[in-house]
Order: C-alpha cells, then structure tokens, then sequence
C-alpha cells in the first residue's frame, strides 16, 4: 500500500497517524497490527472495550479498527462512545461473516466501512488505505483553509486549483489601486465575494462596502435609488434622500448585474462615472462621486452590445481591469475542499461535524454544477438536513445526483447492447445497497469476486 500523501507545503510529521485496534483474538489483532504496520501507521492494541477506552483516554489516536464482538460492552458501544466525544476518528468495524445486519447498523451509527471476518488481507489493506487517504485530505484542507483565512480580505472564497491562484493574484493587484473593475462569471460562481476580497484588502477596507443589486432595483425608482433625490423631486419625495452612489462615500460602489441594468439609465451612470459627480433627481446641484466603482455579471455583454442592451462605452470605461471567475466544473479539484467548509458550516452546535462517504464525493465530482458553488452549497445544506447520521450518503443527495447516467432503466423499444445493461445493472445494485459490494452481488445473483472484478474494469474504463 502506498505511503500516507503529504502535500508538498506540509510538513511529513502533521500527518502521523495511530490507530488502535480492539479485538479479543489475538491472531486477528497480530494480522491487523502487521497491515497497518504496512500502512507505516503507528499501532496501539487491546482487548476489550475496557482497555480501548484507557487507551482513548490516554493518548490520541486517529483510527479505530474494532471488532464488533469484542468482550464487555461490545464494539457498537464502543463505536458510540468514539462517534460522541471523538467524532472526527473514522471507525472501521470487523465483524463475524453472517452478521451484516450488525455490520450495516454500525455503518448507520457512524461507522466509515466493515469488514467480514475471517477477512482477506488485501480487502481489509485496501479499506485502511481508504480511510487514511481521506484523513489524509481532510488534514490537508484544515492546513489549506487555515492558509486561506489568515489571508485578510479572502473570507468566503474557497479554491487552491491554478484558475482559483490567479484570482487570488489578481485581487492582490487590484485591492491596491482605484480604477474600475469588471468581474464576469456564471450565477453562483462568488463575484460578489471577490468584489468583497478587493475591497477589505485595500486602503478603503475602513470605508463602506455598499453592493446593489441592478437586476432587483425597481424600473420607477433606479435613477432614485442609484442618484438620490430632493425633497420634491417626485410624488411621495418627502425628504433630501442622498443615492447608493453617494451612500459610498470613500469606499466601495459594487455594481451586481450590471447588465440589467436599463439602457437609459446607462447613459447616466457612465456620465458619473466619467465626471466624478452625482446629480440627484429634482436638484441641480453635483456632489463628488469619491467612491471605487467595482462592478460583475453573468451575461455576455459583448453579445448584449451587439444586441443594442448594453453600451459599449460604459463596458469601456468599467472594464479597465477584467476578473473572471471559473465555474465549478472548470475546477473540480476544489469540490472536497468547498464541500469540507459547508460540512462544518452547517454543523449543528454540540453535534459532531459530518463527513461523506466516497460514494457521495464520487457523485459531487462527477455532477457539472450549472448553479455552481451556490448550488452545491445548498445541496450540501439539504443532505446534513435530511441525512439520518453523521456520514452523508450519495442517498441524501438531491435526485438528480443520486441517479448515474449509466444506471439508466432502458425505454421501451430501445435497443441496448447487453454490455451496457449489465453495467447500469451493476451500478443500480450499488445504488440500492448503498455501496455494499456483498448485498449487492446478493442481489444481482453473482459472485462477490465477479461483482469486484467488474466494478475494477468499470473504473479502469472511467480513468482512460
């Protein structure tokens, strides 16, 4: 098995890993030793629930392999007792061949796999291996997420792939200065967030950061709204009201869907914008416009100037440096860690914050996201909130991701090669077990080394 992964800005030493083994044989417990051993993981050893909790309580430990039959509380009690005040310590269970209703509770109660005993060797090494890989990560986006928040002004944004880097640079560039900013970037991809970076990294970090949203503005009181007005001006201008552009002052004007913003009422800002002055409704008096303009949208504004809606000088003069924000399928290497932050984000106080399974991650990944971070957010929201225990399983993710494109039901009519129903077959199994390779080989009627052998080809295939 493949050595710990420590990533190239870390030190070897974070990742040092113990795990304890509880089990009443000792030729399992040698077996297991000799595994994690392997592993290059550090081993403590005990008998019975009794001495695995001294252990606990004595000295850290990072993984739990248990037998479910251990003497004196049992193995699912001690899994409680590890998922209540160590919830972070991933739980691998041994259990008896024959017992996988024991099995399957304990993955309910928290546990991360099982493993039927007597157990081969290379099924029990290939679980271990996936259990400290994913500690392996997790400790890795901690470190990365630290890195993140001790940078002031990145608060929110979330990413360490090449097209997240340079947006990153580019905000560092464009915090120091005062020209316009145009940022440009699907729904849900962060714009106002890194409008937010820009600001509170710069000299007006003090100052207020005022964002308006062009597309929720009413159509009879945007000029209002953006310019102010006299008391007059209008019916029901009962008082002086100075505009959102005013209301900056020396901070932060940010502009959120600038291309809906109407024609007319363009003319207007780009007429500010080039004079420094505001002119409120009703009053023929110019105040200073002293604020920095930053501005974003999802549209294509070179086709909306072809198309007449949107002007192709106010484009100019907002466009003096351009962000562009990738969409989450374009940076899929940042899913774990955004899916990571919204894990602990909406952690419920005094509860143990949840993790997914490999099934689930594998899902995340494999979805293109049309409504991006916001989305996944939000689906991540949804599963903590409907899930049954601390582990969220790909069967708590919203329909359209539960269901794989190749576990399509064939319509009537439809001509399928039999290759193709044999793996929608397979991965529906997998789907309906909640990823219990044993159950499902039960259901489908073949053997386990068959269903293995498949599932092997099946990846292979997926990677080319």
């Amino acid at each position: 098995m493949n050595s710990l992964p420590v990533p190239a800005s870390s030190e070897k030493s974070i990742f040092s890993v113990t795990a304890l083994i509880v089990d009443d044989e000792s030729q399992a417990r040698e077996i297991c030793t000799d595994i994690v051993e392997d592993a290059g993981l550090k081993v403590r050893t005990a008998s019975t629930t009794e001495e695995a909790l001294a252990v606990l309580e004595e000295s850290a430990v990072d993984i739990v392999i248990t037998d479910l039959k251990v003497p004196q509380v049992g193995g699912l009690e001690l899994l409680r007792h590890v998922r209540k005040h160590t919830p972070h310590v991933p739980v691998l269970v041994l259990t008896q061949y024959g017992t996988i209703e024991t099995a399957i509770e304990a993955t309910r109660l928290g546990a991360v796999d099982y493993v039927m005993k007597p157990f081969h060797i290379d099924d029990l090494r290939a679980k271990l291996d996936r259990v400290v890989n994913s500690l392996a990560l997790d400790q890795e986006n901690r470190v990365l997420r630290e890195q993140l928040r001790s940078k002031p002004g990145f608060g929110g944004l979330i990413g360490i792939s090449a097209r997240m880097q340079r947006v990153y640079r580019m905000i560092e560039r464009v915090s120091q200065h005062n020209y316009p900013v145009l940022i440009l970037g699907e729904s849900g991809t962060g714009k106002e967030l890194v409008a937010r970076s820009a600001h509170f990294q710069g000299p007006r970090k003090q100052r207020p950061f005022v964002p308006v949203d062009c597309s929720a503005l009413t159509p009879t009181l945007i000029e209002s709204e953006l310019f102010g007005h006299v008391k007059g001006a209008f019916t029901g201008a009962q008082q002086n009201k100075p505009g959102l552009l005013e209301a900056a002052d020396d901070g932060t004007l940010f502009l959120d869907e600038i291309g809906d913003l109407p024609v007319d009422m363009q003319a207007k800002l780009l007429r500010a914008l080039q004079e420094r002055e505001v002119k409120p409704v009703g009053s023929n008096e110019r105040r200073p416009l002293r604020a920095r303009v930053i501005a974003a949208t999802n549209r294509d504004l070179d086709a909306a100037i072809r198309g007449g809606t949107f002007r192709q000088d106010l484009y100019f003069r907002l466009n003096v440096v351009q962000i562009k924000l990738p969409p989450l399928r374009e940076r899929k290497s940042d899913i774990p860690l955004l899916v990571n932050s919204f894990l602990e984000k909406f952690c419920v106080p005094d509860q143990p914050v949840h993790t997914v399974s490999d099934e689930t991650l594998r899902r995340l990944m494999a979805y293109d996201w049309p409504g991006n971070v916001r989305e996944l957010e939000n689906t991540i929201e949804r599963a903590i909130a409907l899930g049954t225990g601390p582990v969220v399983q790909f069967t708590d993710l919203p329909t359209n991701l539960q269901y794989d494109a190749r576990e399509r039901v064939a319509e009537d009519g439809e001509m399928v090669p039999l290759l193709v129903l044999e793996r929608r077959a397979i991965f529906r199994a997998m789907r309906e077990t909640n990823g219990d390779k044993l159950a499902a080989a039960r259901l489908l009627g073949i053997g386990k080394t068959t269903l293995y052998r498949k599932l092997k080809q099946y990846d292979s295939q997926s990677s080319n």
